[in-house]
């Protein structure tokens, strides 16, 4: 017993050395377990990522996906385009993939959030207002200029506007070959099958009427 006593304060550091390395292994994509693993994305086997091709080659590791200015000319003024494991079938396993955003003047990437990834973004051109939202309700946000960049928590609620007169463009980084990303707006009034989620639940989580509800939602409804 008195020697469980001496040892006892190094159980509990060594417990919580494990711990903290076990959150830390948890904080982005596992850890790779062979070179590569390039992306077979046209196998029906359903993993947590993509099967193994056989073979493969140095285009499964390259690509010019955000090498141009993506269309703005939508509802938002804004363009994702993603260099992620859909586009560069390498990068699975590797933990990692990239992103341009695009703005035209006024153009917003609306609240939204990664559920498994950080963000960096790297201000290529033009001036950004930018923020995120904790889990205690407080806002961080910064107006950044090019050459600049700025990081989003993995989870959080951010986003992006272009108050400028010119048009804007970010390259985003993330720890994750598949960051996903859930626009609020998008996902609660625009959720499919029809009709969705229900309107008084929204009436009421916004307390608004449920008239307003069906406006908003008619705004995000599939244009022919």
């Amino acid at each position: 017993m008195a020697v469980f006593r001496k040892m006892f304060p190094l159980i509990m550091v060594i417990m919580t050395l494990l711990a903290i390395n076990s959150d830390k292994a948890c904080a982005g994509d596992p850890d790779m377990l062979q070179d590569v693993c390039v992306a077979d994305l046209t196998s029906t086997l359903k993993l947590n990522g993509f099967t193994c091709k056989n073979m493969f080659s140095a285009a499964d590791f390259s690509s010019m996906v955000i090498s141009k200015p993506g269309a703005t000319n939508n509802m938002f003024g804004s363009l994702v385009t993603g260099a992620n494991v859909m586009a560069i079938p390498g990068l699975n396993t590797l933990g990692v993939s990239m992103a341009r955003i695009d703005y035209a003047p006024g153009g917003i990437n609306p609240p939204h959030l990664h559920p498994r990834a950080t963000e960096m973004i790297y201000v290529l051109q033009g001036e950004l207002d930018v923020g995120f939202i904790t889990t205690a309700n407080v806002l961080v946000s910064k107006h950044i200029v090019q050459g600049e960049v700025f990081v989003f928590p993995r989870g959080l609620v951010h986003f992006q506007k272009n108050n400028g007169h010119m048009p804007a463009a970010v390259i985003a980084g993330f720890n994750s070959q598949l960051a996903g990303t859930q626009s609020i707006a998008t996902t609660l009034f625009a959720a499919t099958p029809a009709p969705g989620v229900p309107n008084d639940i929204l009436a009421q989580a916004f307390q608004i009427n449920t008239m307003q509800v069906q406006q908003i939602k008619a705004k995000f409804a599939p244009r022919n």
